[in-house]
């Protein structure tokens, strides 16, 4: 979040769909920034961990739409006009990192769907992703034809109509479906236009209670500081709903684990916000939105490498339930995801003793399923969560080595 922006972030908008579709350069299209920092994702040239980047749309006096840095040729003198400041998540593609595409859906507003035009649609993790947006209640959905140079106008055209076959029926039947070339930033002004008009901002209430997901944690040292340089650690993720100040106390659950003989019990984390950055901008108030950080005193053994990732941040006193055992309300698919994408695999009722995969927000956990009967389950977790009443929680099933995503619950 190193470039300064005019405005905190106000919304976070997805981009999900198959391996490499071309979220990434996408994201860097819109954004300039290459969101794949980790070693090993340069390596293997594909996304692991979720990633984040910033940008701003404009529109000049024209009507042209161009993001941060993009400004159309032969324009630089006419009058421009913000549009908005927005946060991307760019989530990976590949089929065994579901669970962390499921985790970024959790504080995504709307998503753009990628789909490559050098490839028949749907692939395996193209039809996963859309389900998981499904399952997650994201219906302000842009597809994205990706690709289109390296394809024929005839293969363009028959590329549409697959992408147009596959979403009928689907939450994406009515979206638009825009052809652009990431690689050479083609049709990126037409792209904008249909985010602006496609995926609004919802409204937020400064007054709810302030609750933040944890999606990311860092300890911001260079090794070799003295100690009395040391800064404490800093926490970054997407407010959903309320607002954080400077100085304000905050809790972070499920916090840490605290070994009492052979149990184990969960204990929130007590801070105070020291400062707080959004859009590269340092601030004093931070409200629902796009991407944040924020700094504590916390000591950074707390926070590095992404330790408090999938934990939830509030204000003192208004940190939702603990949650060991959870029962929810379940609605499944009627059909899952295979792993060679030979067409669907019906889905199976919840088993007693089966042990399934749950993600709530930006949590992930495995749970066992102590009583399943009447289109409710009651599952014992492995791990707890922070996650109030009427919360979503995604349902994953073991199928060989992979969990397949299958339907999603609701907390009683």
């Amino acid at each position: 979040m190193g470039r300064k922006l005019p405005a905190q972030p106000e919304i976070n908008i997805g981009l999900v769909g198959h391996v490499d579709h071309g979220k990434t350069t996408l994201t860097q299209a819109l954004s300039g920034v290459w969101t794949d920092t980790h070693s090993e994702e340069r390596k293997r040239g594909i996304s692991i961990k979720l990633g984040y980047a910033d940008t701003a749309f404009y529109k000049t006096e024209k009507g042209e739409y161009y993001a941060s840095g993009k400004r159309p040729d032969g324009t630089d003198d006419r009058p421009e006009e913000l549009q908005r400041v927005i946060s991307f998540v760019d989530a990976p593609g590949h089929e065994t990192l579901m669970a962390i595409m499921i985790t970024g859906a959790s504080i995504m507003d709307g998503a753009m769907l990628m789909v490559a035009a050098n490839e028949t649609c749907p692939q395996p993790q193209t039809r996963e992703h859309l389900m998981a947006l499904e399952i997650s209640g994201i219906e302000k959905i842009v597809v994205v034809q990706n690709k289109i140079d390296l394809v024929s106008k005839e293969r363009a055209l028959e590329s549409y109509q697959e992408i147009k076959s596959f979403l009928k029926g689907s939450i994406a039947e009515n979206a638009p479906i825009i052809p652009v070339s990431a690689h050479h930033d083609v049709n990126l002004d037409v792209l904008i236009h249909a985010i602006e008009s496609i995926i609004e901002t919802p409204e937020r209430d400064p007054s709810a209670k302030a609750v933040m997901h944890v999606a990311r944690s860092f300890d911001i040292n260079r090794p070799g500081l003295r100690p009395s340089s040391l800064k404490g650690g800093v926490i970054g993720g997407s407010i959903v709903q309320g607002q954080f100040n400077i100085g304000d106390k905050i809790e972070i659950g499920p916090g840490r684990k605290i070994g009492e003989g052979k149990k184990v019990r969960y204990e929130p984390i007590s801070s105070v916000i020291t400062s707080m950055q959004g859009g590269g901008l340092n601030l004093d108030t931070m409200q629902a939105g796009g991407l944040c950080g924020m700094a504590t005193p916390l000591d950074p053994s707390f926070t590095t490498s992404d330790n408090l990732s999938g934990q939830v941040l509030a204000k003192e006193g208004q940190l939702p339930e603990i949650r060991d055992t959870i029962s929810i309300q379940v609605n499944l698919m009627e059909n899952m995801v295979t792993s060679d994408g030979d067409g669907p695999e019906p889905v199976m009722p919840l088993r007693n003793n089966e042990m399934l995969m749950v993600n709530v927000a930006t949590s992930t956990s495995v749970g066992v399923v102590s009583k399943s009967q009447s289109g409710k389950a009651n599952l014992n977790l492995r791990l707890p969560i922070c996650a109030d009443s009427g919360q979503r929680v995604s349902i994953s099933r073991r199928v060989g080595s992979r969990w397949r995503l299958i339907g999603y619950g609701t907390i009683e």
